[in-house]
């Protein structure tokens, strides 16, 4: 369960002048559901992933995920929280080159809040899954750009994180790779009965999706500790 209650923060500069706000009254998203968030560039989606994951912090309000209100924890315990609870898939894929695609997803089961006993094999496992089975050895320059997303979201359901966030996945990708690797997403979230906040600009994808979140009014002008717009000078 996913819940964000009269969430505000500043983006941008320190200096308000420079500075937009973001501003969400509410949302909320229970677990295994599917939400599509759309709306245009710059108007808080990838905001409203990053505040889910506890890479950014609320000003105000109250970031609620499984349970617990992400203001209370240390940025420790804001880093057990994102290897245990959220799967993360990016735009940019975000792999290491020098390492095999089994390679990097074992990485990051070595290095999060799961433990498993044997990430090598889950490796395997997961890679399989996402139909790579035959390019367990291969570097990521020698895989396309749709394999790549393939191993991207093959790491982040590797430890069973019970949310998937998924910024813009089909967005560096041409139309027919970026339907494979939504529906293997959309499988997958249904599968497995995981919640899956999915960030796209492609008004096909966000109705195939059971929910959708209209972000076009999050970010705004910048306000003074009055709540009062304040105007760039």
């Amino acid at each position: 369960m996913i819940r964000l209650n009269k969430v505000s923060l500043h983006l941008g500069n320190t200096d308000q002048n420079s500075s937009v706000h973001f501003e969400l009254p509410h949302f909320e998203a229970k677990a295994g559901e599917l939400v599509a968030l759309t709306g245009p560039s710059g108007c808080g989606k990838s905001t409203l992933l990053n505040l889910i994951s506890g890479l950014r912090r609320s000003e105000k309000g109250e970031v609620v995920v499984s349970g617990v209100d992400l203001k209370n924890l240390t940025p420790a315990e804001l880093d057990r929280h994102r290897g245990a609870n959220c799967g993360m898939i990016f735009q940019t894929f975000h792999l290491l080159a020098p390492f095999t695609a089994s390679e990097n997803v074992a990485l990051g089961l070595r290095f999060g809040a799961r433990n498993h006993k044997n990430p090598n094999k889950r490796a395997v496992e997961v890679l399989k899954r996402v139909g790579l089975g035959d390019r367990l050895d291969a570097r990521p320059d020698q895989l396309s750009v749709g394999q790549r997303q393939r191993v991207a979201i093959a790491r982040a359901i590797a430890g069973d994180a019970p949310i998937l966030l998924a910024d813009e996945p089909t967005g560096a990708l041409d139309i027919q790779t970026g339907w494979e690797i939504f529906s293997l997403l959309k499988e997958i979230a249904e599968e497995d009965n995981r919640t899956l906040l999915l960030v796209t600009h492609d008004p096909a994808i966000a109705e195939k999706m059971p929910k959708s979140f209209d972000c076009s009014e999050l970010v705004g002008p910048a306000k003074n500790i009055l709540g009062e717009e304040v105007s760039a000078s």
